[in-house]
C-alpha cells in the first residue's frame, strides 16, 4: 500500500501506492452488492434512498478515478511518525511566503484528510487565492488515529484528550514553536481539548462546529436565533442521531458492515446530517454539485476509508469519546483561556449564535456567520472556509 524511509528523526516519509488487485475486488464486491427494495418516503427519512445510492455505485464502478486521488496526495508532503504508540500520517505544507504561522488542522467523521485538501492552496499560498503574504500559513493536516493512513489503536483511552497531546507533540517534533490549531466535526472536539491543554506554543484555536453544546449545559434561549439553534439540535436527537449513537455505544457491530460491503461503507458515512445529504444525493443523482462537493470528491475519501479498511476504527473512536465524557461525568473540564474564533456556517446541523459561542469560550476573538456552506465547510467552500481561518487568527500573527 505504501512506501517509507525511515529518518533520524523518526518522521519517515509515506507515499501511497495501491495495488490495482484491491481496486479490483473493491469494484467486485459493489457489483454484487444484494439491494434492498426502495424506500417507502419521498425523503430521507428511512435512510439513503435507493437512486442515490445505485448511482452512487454506477459512478463509483465506472467512472471514479482513484489514481487521480492518489496522485493528489502524492504530489504533496506526505510523512508519518510514531506518537504514544501509534502511527501518525500527516500531510505537512509549508508556504513559500515568509513569516507563515504554523496551523495543525485536523478533520472528523466521516471525513478524511480528503475534506481538507482544497483548502491546502489557499491558506499555504493565500496570494494566488485573494489573499495577501502575511495571510500564509504552515499547514499540517494529521489523519484521525484509526482514521486513513494513520495506525488503529491498539488499547482504549485514543479519545479527543489524547489525540491533543498527540497533536501538541507532532508540532513539537516538527520544530514548531508557536502555531494555532482549527478543526470542524470531530476535529473541533480536539481542537477544543487542545484549547484547554493549552500547551506550550499553542496561540489559538479556530472551530466551525460549537462542541461544547453536546454536554447539555444549560444555554440562553431567550432570542428567535438561540430557539432556532435549540429547534435544529432537537431534530437531530430526534431523527438524526442514529449513527452517533450507534458508534458511541457499539461500533463494533457496525464494523462488519463498513469492513465487508463498499456500499454499506458509503451509505453509513452519506446518512450523517440533512443538508450534506441532499447535496451529495443531489450531486449522484441530478449531476449538480454543490460548491466543492463533487462525485469524485466524495468517493475520493470514501475509497479511501475502503482501501485502508478504517471503517470500523474510525467508528470506534466516537466509543472512546463518550466513554471519556461518561467517565468525566460531573467534573467541570478546563477553561479555554487562549484567544478562540469561530464560524456558524448556514447548512450546519445547527446554527451557534454568539452567545452560547461566548458561554462554552470566554474569550471569543472573532465570531462569524458565513455566507455559504455547511457541515463539511472546508470541503464545501475551500475559499471562503480560508477566508475565515485566515480572519480568525490574524490578530495572533
Amino acid at each position: 500500500m505504501s512506501t517509507t524511509v525511515e529518518t533520524a528523526i523518526d518522521i519517515r516519509p509515506f507515499h501511497v501506492e495501491i495495488p490495482e488487485e484491491e481496486l479490483a475486488e473493491m469494484r467486485g464486491r459493489i457489483a454484487a452488492t444484494r439491494w434492498p427494495s426502495k424506500e417507502l418516503v419521498a425523503d430521507r427519512s428511512q435512510g439513503v434512498q435507493l437512486e442515490t445510492l445505485q448511482k452512487l455505485a454506477r459512478y463509483w464502478t465506472k467512472e471514479h478515478d482513484w489514481r487521480k486521488t492518489e496522485a493528489k496526495l502524492n504530489a504533496l508532503p506526505q510523512f508519518k511518525t510514531e506518537i504514544d504508540g501509534v502511527d501518525i500520517h500527516f500531510i505537512h505544507v509549508k508556504s513559500r511566503h515568509d513569516n507563515a504561522l504554523p496551523l495543525i488542522m485536523t478533520h472528523g467523521w466521516p471525513g478524511s484528510v480528503i475534506e481538507l485538501l482544497e483548502a491546502v492552496g489557499p491558506l499555504t499560498d493565500p496570494t494566488a487565492h485573494g489573499g495577501t503574504a502575511e495571510d500564509a500559513f504552515d499547514l499540517v493536516l494529521p489523519s484521525l488515529p484509526g482514521y486513513g493512513f494513520s495506525g488503529e489503536p491498539t488499547e482504549v483511552g485514543w479519545n479527543v484528550g489524547r489525540i491533543a497531546e498527540a497533536w501538541a507533540e507532532l508540532m513539537r517534533r516538527l520544530g514548531y514553536t508557536r502555531y494555532v490549531a482549527q478543526g470542524g466535526d470531530v476535529g473541533a472536539s480536539v481542537t477544543d481539548a487542545m484549547g484547554r491543554q493549552a500547551p506550550e506554543g499553542l496561540l489559538g484555536i479556530h472551530m466551525n462546529l460549537l462542541v461544547t453544546v453536546l454536554s447539555g449545559a444549560p444555554l440562553p434561549e431567550d432570542s428567535e436565533e438561540e430557539r432556532a439553534a435549540r429547534d435544529a439540535i432537537n431534530t437531530f436527537r430526534a431523527s438524526g442521531f442514529g449513527y452517533f449513537l450507534e458508534q458511541a455505544t457499539r461500533p463494533q457491530t457496525i464494523g462488519y458492515a463498513l469492513l465487508d460491503s463498499p456500499l454499506a461503507l458509503a451509505a453509513w458515512m452519506l446518512d450523517h446530517d440533512t443538508d450534506a445529504y441532499y447535496k451529495i444525493s443531489h450531486a449522484f443523482v441530478d449531476g449538480e454539485p454543490s460548491g466543492n462537493l463533487t462525485r469524485d470528491h466524495i468517493l475520493d475519501n470514501i475509497t479511501l476509508y475502503w482501501l485502508t479498511g478504517t471503517g470500523p476504527s474510525a467508528a470506534r473512536s466516537y466509543w472512546e469519546n463518550g466513554r471519556a465524557a461518561a467517565l468525566a461525568a460531573g467534573q467541570a473540564p478546563p477553561q479555554v483561556s487562549l484567544p478562540v474564533g469561530f464560524t456558524t456556517f448556514p447548512g450546519e446541523i445547527w446554527q451557534s449564535p454568539r452567545s452560547w459561542v461566548e458561554k462554552g469560550y470566554p474569550n471569543v476573538t472573532y465570531f462569524n456567520k458565513a455566507e455559504r456552506g455547511g457541515h463539511f465547510a472546508a470541503w464545501e467552500e475551500p475559499e471562503l472556509f480560508s477566508a475565515e481561518v485566515r480572519a480568525a487568527f490574524k490578530s495572533l500573527r
